[in-house]
């Protein structure tokens, strides 16, 4: 076999393990669910005593299936096959009458997590790394290889729908509590439990109670029902066909897609499918802008502790860095080192990794670690006068080869470096805030820039699980330069009378995961006042936005904006009973046009780089594929 190798222990237990051939990542391609049929077929003549299947790779279990593939679905007997191929093959494994096990280290994903609940008994390695979902969804399409159907019979159907509905992972113990893996087990303890396991002739888990009376056929209008009113308040069918699927297969078939063959058609026909699988595939690309360097960091340095500083510094920390923060005295320090505990305390549930998260973020008001670091990110405030005296200060304490940054995110790289004696080395690493939650980073280089910096820049960024996008020095780089001709026309249409909660639902409605004048108030009035008269191509300012600057009425902030705000929430959101016509398509023009100008400008390589860019910054309805490409296809449909 070329993907699988088989050994058989002495008690006669089959260990398959796979390593799909030239991928970093385990796939379930055509290739290598075939090889595993001649194998079933194998062990059909001569039965082994058992089965576990393994991952030899160290990157994961199984990811899911070859999303390469899917590029085919586009013809209607080619997805079909693809299902079937996946569908019967589970099911056989399910069938077969020796005990099987998976054991799952690593993620375990889509079809991974297919194969694994084929088998009678699942094992998760406890460490960070394992994840177990079934996120199809998120491309548009459904667990087609039996994840419906067994999924909810594992686990009750509310804990299931709301896996599959969400694309929400488990970590290996929540796996355990839920019940959907058997044993959770440190490493050093995973081959010896799994061999116990499937020697042990314990019957399979079932769950029982108020779950099992869930699963029964009488019971599934009603779940179903519930679950889609809660996808009502996150998702319109007609922009996110796929959750409603997934309900109505398993409340009609037990979640069998082949019993619904004209659903299954709609689904992966669909323009939302097609886009969702063009957005993975921007992100796949994104993600690959950071393997053409092999520049590794270890230790990184943040000079200013305020709110990007301190988040950006906690960050790094949090993917393992060694990091040291700069301010001027300890008292600024302390809010970011409160802010990285609770961050910490969120993201690690391990007592003992929280405490060496924080171990890593070490406070420093006398800059020392500058001459340790790998990485060094300037996050002051935005002065031109005084990021050139902290450069002068600081370069001659750099490392040969370090990383000189900046996360301005309205200065030119040009203006900046003229204080440094080799201006080449510097470039801008542009975080969005909130950092953790924002997956995108602007990797900012002007004419001038060395190459190899900048290739170094991305390379880290995509290190500490961000997605690096290579932008040209230029006012607002790609994202700030598109958002402010965006809020601005639509405050523009304040002043014409229309209202906020008009233009906001109209834009939610479009698809975007928050209206212009709500995203106004929580980024600040005067920041966007700021903003818009710097990169704005108008010279006068909307005239509501002036008026509640003038007052102080600066938004979220200060507790009043363009709407009021109580306890971080709109305390005065009204409902909308009607939103004009065209009014969001009006509303997104003028972002879609400075997009377009800028990959004309050159500021960004292309019009997909673009796309990726506007849609993991902003959230640009990823139905829609990015704005660029939505305006084009909107015009080819005429």
């Amino acid at each position: 076999m070329r993907h699988w190798n088989l050994t058989i222990d002495a008690h006669g237990i089959a260990w398959m393990r796979l390593d799909t051939a030239g991928a970093s990542m385990n796939k379930l391609s055509a290739e290598v669910l075939a090889e595993f049929a001649a194998q079933l077929d194998e062990f059909d003549r001569k039965p082994p005593a058992g089965m576990i299947i393994q991952s030899a790779k160290d990157s994961g279990f199984i990811a899911g299936a070859d999303v390469e593939e899917f590029k085919a679905l586009d013809k209607p007997e080619r997805a079909q096959e693809i299902i079937a191929r996946g569908w019967h093959l589970f099911n056989r494994l399910a069938a077969v009458s020796y005990p099987t096990l998976s054991l799952i280290r690593g993620v375990c994903l889509g079809g991974g997590l297919e194969i694994s609940l084929a088998c009678r008994y699942r094992i998760a390695v406890d460490e960070p790394a394992t994840r177990l979902g079934l996120p199809e969804v998120l491309l548009g399409i459904v667990p087609g290889w039996g994840g419906m159907m067994r999924l909810p019979r594992l686990i009750g159907p509310q804990a299931a729908l709301d896996m599959m509905l969400t694309g929400k992972t488990l970590d290996a113990r929540r796996a355990k509590r839920a019940g959907l893996v058997d044993l959770a087990v440190p490493a050093r303890l995973m081959e010896r439990s799994a061999a116990e396991l499937i020697r042990s002739g314990r019957p399979p888990h079932r769950p029982s109670g108020l779950p099992a009376l869930m699963n029964h056929p009488l019971m599934r209008p009603i779940i179903a029902a519930m679950a889609k009113k809660q996808v009502a308040k996150k998702a319109r069918p007609e922009h996110y066909p796929a959750p409603y699927a997934i309900i109505d297969l398993w409340q009609k078939t037990d979640g069998d897609p082949l019993k619904m063959p004209q659903l299954m058609q709609a689904i992966i026909g669909s323009p939302t499918t097609k886009n969702l699988l063009r957005v993975f595939f921007l992100q796949e690309r994104l993600k690959s802008l950071g393997k053409e360097s092999s520049f590794k960091a270890k230790h990184l340095h943040v000079i200013g502790a305020g709110t990007m500083g301190g988040d950006i510094a906690a960050w790094g920390a949090l993917r393992g860095l060694t990091v040291t923060l700069q301010d001027q005295d300890i008292s600024r320090i302390a809010p970011a080192m409160g802010r990285a505990a609770a961050l910490f305390k969120k993201r690690l549930r391990d007592p003992l990794l929280r405490r060496a998260a924080m171990d890593r973020l070490i406070p420093d008001t006398k800059g020392e670690g500058i001459h340790h670091a790998d990485v060094v990110i300037e996050a002051i405030f935005e002065n031109l006068q005084a990021k050139h005296a902290l450069f002068q200060q600081i370069e001659p304490s750099l490392k040969p080869g370090a990383i000189l940054a900046t996360n301005t995110s309205s200065l030119k790289i040009e203006d900046l470096r003229t204080a440094l004696a080799d201006p080449s080395r510097l470039v801008g690493i542009h975080f969005f805030n909130p950092v953790a939650m924002m997956p995108l980073v602007e990797v900012v280089a002007a004419a001038g820039t060395q190459t190899q910096a900048a290739a170094d820049a991305a390379a880290f960024v995509r290190s500490i699980d961000k997605l690096p996008l290579p932008v040209k020095s230029a006012p607002g780089f790609l994202v700030n330069a598109v958002l402010a001709p965006y809020m601005l026309g639509a405050m523009r249409k304040l002043d014409e009378g229309v209202m906020p909660s008009v233009i906001d639902a109209a834009m939610r409605r479009f698809g975007m995961p928050m209206g212009p004048i709500e995203l106004a108030d929580t980024v600040g009035l005067d920041i966007a006042l700021a903003a818009g008269q710097q990169l704005s191509d108008t010279t006068t300012a909307p005239k509501c936005l002036m008026e509640r600057v003038e007052r102080g009425d600066l938004g979220k902030k200060t507790g009043r904006g363009f709407y009021e705000w109580a306890k971080g929430s709109i305390a005065n959101r009204s409902d909308v009973a009607a939103i004009p016509e065209g009014l969001a398509e009006s509303l997104i023009a003028p972002l879609v046009d400075r997009t377009q100008a800028l990959v004309q400008e050159g500021v960004i390589a292309d019009a997909d780089l673009a796309d990726a860019g506007v849609i993991f910054s902003t959230g640009f309805a990823p139905f829609r594929g990015g704005p660029l490409n939505w305006n084009k296809t909107r015009s080819i449909r005429g």
